[in-house]
């Protein structure tokens, strides 16, 4: 089964692809906006990419790591691109999908939430390929498509 994690950011989002069967990842990449697109033209520019890159890839099950509650200063910029991104997804042939934050993506992983960030952050190794090498986005879009597989 082929599934999708997404890691929003205010002016890009960056998603691994992972195959569950072959337990490896595929493709990480990122959608940037424009920096010439005003707030919709960019919300609407990263809908149609990301629906492109679900059926490029046949994806079947998604996950997107969204802000934490407790967030201090939360990203107005971010949330908007979650809520496009659950709206995509909602809009596309994927079978489910899960929103989660650090706790729910560490449930579904089967691990303690406590290592989550330590495996974000590189200094805990994941039996993924070119861990070590993925920035901290990366590493928790691969976590969120991982976790996808039990969406």
């Amino acid at each position: 089964m082929i599934t999708i994690g997404i890691r929003a950011a205010p002016r890009a989002v960056t998603f691994a692809i992972y195959d569950s069967e072959k337990e490896q990842v595929i493709n990480v990449e990122e959608i940037r906006i424009p920096a010439a697109f005003s707030v919709p033209d960019g919300l609407k520019h990263l809908r149609s990419n990301l629906l492109d890159v679900l059926r490029e890839y046949a994806v079947v099950q998604a996950g997107v790591r969204v802000t934490e509650a407790s967030a201090q200063s939360p990203s107005i910029e971010r949330i908007q691109i979650e809520g496009v991104i659950q709206e995509a997804f909602a809009s596309s042939s994927l079978t489910r999908y899960y929103v989660g934050q650090i706790a729910s993506i560490a449930s579904r992983l089967g691990i303690d939430r406590a290592r989550f960030k330590p495996l974000v952050e590189g200094k805990e190794a994941f039996d993924i390929e070119n861990w070590d090498e993925m920035t901290k986005e990366q590493r928790e879009a691969v976590l969120c498509a991982v976790g996808a597989t039990n969406a």
